[in-house]
């Protein structure tokens, strides 16, 4: 049976008693689906005891941003949890995790962060990185787990580990899509079937990208974009980016790069932003 808790001192008895075991804690923000599902999944098949966090992280919201709007759906995700085999699910309130207020001292995510989605959400990774320092000193993992979807965060993360001298490993797991292609996320709900197929401008994309690996960096970018121009010029579809980066720091690989990389795309769809990417090797 997975334990609801609020607070740290409702979660340490439940760390304490697997002191010397490996722990594990894959952090959401709630509104679970399939992805969260196998992202837990996976961190259950690694883990004595598994932690998931459920909160609404307010430091990582713009002005502008969807905060308020935000599905909170805890019964559900908690449905979530107990079939994935959950141990503990954190939910706090935000004065437990912001005991002092809105934060003075925060985690700066350096160049790496400025970019891609740091320039179109500016403070965005401040808030992430912030959020998940505050999250692995409250829950104690030996190994966290984040979904590759967020390729951009999860470098950061595995950056402000090794930077920070954090005694934590930090894990990918894929993707996961729906039949259609289209990557599973929490922000899918608010697409009507219109815009969803749309939205699937996006994956055909980055598969037509990845088609063209063999070719080197420019084809691979050279598809991606032709894919996306018919739904840009109906005005469908809004780009914020489409990048081909090197997955160390997020800069834009040459032509001659060789090894990995990851094709990355931002857009909009009516009032809903959404972001995939796919990993590829040169």
């Amino acid at each position: 049976m997975t334990a609801l808790v609020h607070t740290r001192a409702g979660l340490d008895p439940y760390l304490a008693g697997f002191a010397n075991s490996r722990r594990g804690v894959v952090m959401t923000m709630g509104a679970l689906h399939e992805g969260h599902a196998e992202l837990l999944r996976a961190a259950r098949r690694s883990c004595d005891l598994l932690v998931a966090t459920v909160f609404v992280n307010p430091l990582q919201f713009g002005p502008n941003e969807d905060f308020d709007r935000y599905p909170r759906t805890l019964d559900e995700d908690l449905k979530v949890c107990q079939s994935a085999g959950v141990d503990v699910v954190l939910a706090p309130a935000a004065d437990e995790v912001y005991p002092g207020g809105a934060p003075m001292v925060k985690v700066t995510p350096g160049p790496m962060g400025e970019v891609l989605e740091g320039e179109f959400r500016p403070g965005f990774f401040t808030g992430v990185l912030t959020v998940v320092n505050k999250l692995l000193n409250i829950t104690r993992p030996d190994v966290a787990f984040f979904g590759e979807k967020d390729a951009q965060q999860l470098a950061l993360v595995r950056r402000m580990a090794l930077d920070l001298n954090m005694n934590v490993e930090i894990v990918g797991v894929p993707t996961v899509r729906d039949t259609d292609g289209l990557a599973k996320s929490s922000r899918n709900r608010y697409l009507g079937e219109d815009e969803r197929v749309v939205a699937l401008s996006l994956s055909r994309a980055l598969f037509a990208g990845e088609g063209q690996t063999a070719r080197g960096p420019e084809a691979v970018r050279d598809a991606a974009r032709r894919t996306l121009v018919e739904p840009v010029e109906a005005g469908a579809l809004t780009v914020d980016y489409l990048a081909l980066v090197d997955p160390r720091d997020f800069t834009e690989v040459p032509a001659g790069h060789r090894g990995p990389a990851v094709l990355a795309v931002a857009a909009r769809v009516g009032s809903t932003r959404l972001i995939d990417n796919v990993p590829l090797t040169f």
